[in-house]
């Protein structure tokens, strides 16, 4: 065998050297290749999708939507959206919930749209089987995207995690309020201050049976510092007047009929017309405050007649700028605050952001959506009032 010159070793090793960096290279650059590749195929699937949902809705013409409180911002997404008429039912959560059964029992599959209380949500439509799953009819990535999320997830509040998604985090004075030409705001350092015999026969509630109260009721009931034993000493101890009513109550309290008044839903509107009524902050008292969903949480009824349009509305509205609509028309006395996080606060009080450093108790825990304990609580004092 003839020996291998030593110039001809070096080429040898040269190409050697030259194939393995290649090799490399390729190991590095395909990966990244491919990983481009299905970013790319990612963004061309749901862009797919959203252009023929877009076709599909715009053919269907209509999207009806039973809302409650936040109706005012229907008027952007018509702007948005001018092929699709929006039919809108409003009222309460109870009253809506309570509508859409009946119309079912009638075989009348009208609403596509739910939003509302999660309270009544879950009572309501959820227990009766009456809501679809809504993460599927997720499509823009921005929706999607969970970090975008208040706690870095999405919301859902019913105990299956997928029909009822709660968007607002607003910070809760437990739906208490007060005439301040009566009541000195100073006074109250906890809960239990509202059992002061000083205020018997002084308080107006919203009737505790009814889901309007909900969140209250839950904060009430759960919260390791106050609990049943309270609640039995509030509704059912302190001779108290109810209604069914929130503009009779705060109309009560600003006359100054009543000194404190739970369930008064628009005294900020009130407020601003300059009438004696303001908002405890719960959150500066010895048990903290509370945040939930309030009146905004979301849900796509089963058998909708208007399936697509309902999906753009639904990616709509929990998109940066639905949220945005949202806080800046919902409400303009009360602004809510949503829970995407990467989009500015400056339309909102600062009564109903979370403020770092306080302490809140988050009454959207789906374990505690049940309310028929509470209800039942609720009845019994009732019925021993007379």
């Amino acid at each position: 065998m003839r020996p291998v010159s030593a110039h001809a070793q070096a080429v040898s090793e040269r190409m050697t050297t030259r194939n393995r960096s290649r090799r490399m290279r390729a190991a590095l650059i395909l990966p990244a290749l491919w990983a481009l590749s299905a970013d790319l195929w990612a963004q061309s699937d749901w862009k797919k999708e959203w252009e023929n949902v877009l076709r599909a809705a715009k053919k269907e013409g209509q999207v009806s939507i039973y809302i409650y409180r936040y109706e005012p911002v229907l008027e952007a997404f018509k702007k948005d959206y001018p092929e699709i008429k929006v039919f809108a039912v409003t009222g309460t959560g109870a009253q809506l919930g309570t509508r859409i059964v009946t119309e079912r029992r009638a075989e009348k599959y009208i609403a596509d749209i739910f939003s509302a209380g999660p309270n009544s949500a879950f009572n309501i439509l959820y227990k009766a089987k009456a809501l679809d799953p809504l993460k599927p009819a997720f499509i823009l990535p921005e929706v999607l995207d969970e970090s975008k999320w208040y706690g870095g997830r999405h919301n859902f509040v019913d105990t299956e995690g997928k029909h009822i998604f709660g968007y607002l985090a607003n910070s809760s004075s437990s739906q208490l309020y007060y005439n301040s030409n009566l009541v000195q705001a100073k006074e109250f350092k906890s809960h239990w201050d509202l059992v002061n015999p000083k205020w018997r026969g002084k308080i107006v509630s919203l009737d505790p049976r009814l889901t309007g109260l909900g969140q209250t009721m839950q904060f009430l009931y759960y919260h390791p510092e106050i609990g049943p034993e309270f609640i039995k000493k509030f509704f059912g101890g302190m001779d108290m007047t109810f209604s069914k009513e929130f503009r009779q109550m705060t109309d009560w309290m600003s006359q100054g009929k009543f000194a404190i008044c739970v369930g008064c839903k628009d005294t900020d509107r009130a407020k601003n017309q300059g009438l004696p009524v303001d908002s405890f902050d719960t959150s500066l008292w010895k048990e903290g405050g509370s945040f939930s969903s309030g009146g905004g949480s979301l849900s796509l009824l089963n058998r909708a007649p208007h399936p697509y349009a309902a999906k753009v509305f639904i990616n709509w509205l929990l998109s940066r700028k639905g949220q945005i609509a949202l806080q800046k028309l919902a409400d303009v006395d009360d602004p809510p605050n949503s829970r995407r996080i990467d989009i500015l606060k400056d339309d909102v009080p600062m009564s109903n952001r979370l403020v770092e450093g306080r302490r809140y108790l988050d009454v959207g825990r789906p374990e505690w959506q049940d309310l028929e304990p509470i209800f039942q609580m609720a009845r019994e004092i009732m019925k021993a009032k007379g």
